[in-house]
């Protein structure tokens, strides 16, 4: 059978019984055309609208309604967000409603539409089957998001070490990306549990080894993402342990400074006053060791307790040479 228009504004495609309608960016007005031929609840239209609903399944006599997250990259930003994605399934239709733009749906959707065979192979006979067909889709595109998830964390790992580059905004951004990724993926695997037991009074086929298999992926997934967000906390601890141990090196050396400098402050302040001092201008000056022989008394008074700080401190191990 070949793909039909439903209307004008919303895009269909029939195989066999089986009628998929796939709707972006939702509008009342589009959600309005589906009243009058399937027996869909208000509730679940005003869900669609919204952009803040909680995954779920709703179930009901002749139809179920699932709202799922699945991540998408925003344009000219490597962070992905959470986009909703509301279905509604029966016996003989699988309707997806899309909030963003999720290109692995949209590209099957008009694959099916122009490929009489992938058609088939997508579709199959069944909305369990297609709707296993979706979700199998956006769960390895997951896995394509996690393998640079992967690249990444390694990048990282080299990073931490390079006391040169500072590392603390790509780690917060990193955990940020494993966050959102572990609350799309957790009720997904869920909600995949209920879909392989409520999609089958839909199909005569047993879907059950299908279903198993997108959840044994979900859960591959969601092992990855726990490795991954405990990897991400040992490069937070050890950059704020090495970030930590440079701060107090660069203090240590800095007082280690000013305590070297404070004899020939001491003298600087002592010779500075107007009071009358041995050596200074109104007693008279010494030249046994030329006429800048105060200077040099003056040198030797405030470079020795420096060199005496210099070797005591050394015997302490203050240096850490």
């Amino acid at each position: 059978m070949t793909n039909i228009e439903f209307s004008d504004q919303l895009e269909s495609i029939t195989n066999k019984n089986l009628t998929w309608i796939d709707i972006k960016k939702p509008t009342r007005k589009k959600l309005k055309m589906l009243e009058g031929k399937y027996p869909f609840h208000e509730l679940n239209i005003e869900d669609c609208l919204s952009k803040i609903q909680i995954p779920k399944i709703d179930k009901y006599q002749d139809h179920i309604f699932v709202i799922l997250h699945f991540p998408t990259l925003d344009k000219d930003k490597s962070i992905p967000r959470s986009t909703q994605l509301a279905i509604f399934a029966g016996h003989n239709y699988l309707i997806t409603v899309q909030q963003g733009e999720l290109k692995p749906i949209m590209e099957m959707f008009n694959l099916c539409k122009d490929n009489e065979k992938q058609k088939e192979t997508f579709m199959g006979s069944s909305s369990g089957y297609l709707l296993h067909s979706l979700i199998d889709l956006m769960v390895d595109d997951l896995l394509h998001v996690l393998m640079k998830l992967e690249g990444n964390l390694d990048d990282i790992e080299d990073l931490v070490f390079d006391e040169k580059v500072a590392v603390a905004r790509d780690i917060s951004l990193l955990r940020r990306e494993i966050t959102t990724l572990r609350r799309v993926v957790v009720p997904l695997r869920r909600i995949i549990l209920d879909l392989s037991k409520e999609m089958q009074r839909f199909s005569e086929e047993d879907l059950t080894d299908y279903y198993d298999d997108v959840r044994d992926h979900t859960e591959k997934v969601l092992e990855v993402l726990e490795e991954s967000k405990e990897t991400i906390e040992i490069f937070k601890d050890t950059d704020f342990m090495l970030s930590t141990e440079k701060s107090n090196k660069i203090l240590a050396t800095l007082t280690i400074l000013f305590t070297l400098s404070i004899p020939a402050t001491v003298i600087g302040a002592y010779y500075g006053m107007n009071v009358n001092l041995p050596g200074g201008i109104v007693t008279g000056t010494s030249e046994f060791l030329g006429p800048f022989t105060s200077f040099i008394l003056l040198l030797i008074i405030a470079i020795v307790p420096s060199l005496v700080m210099i070797w005591y401190f050394k015997r302490l191990g203050w240096f850490g040479w």
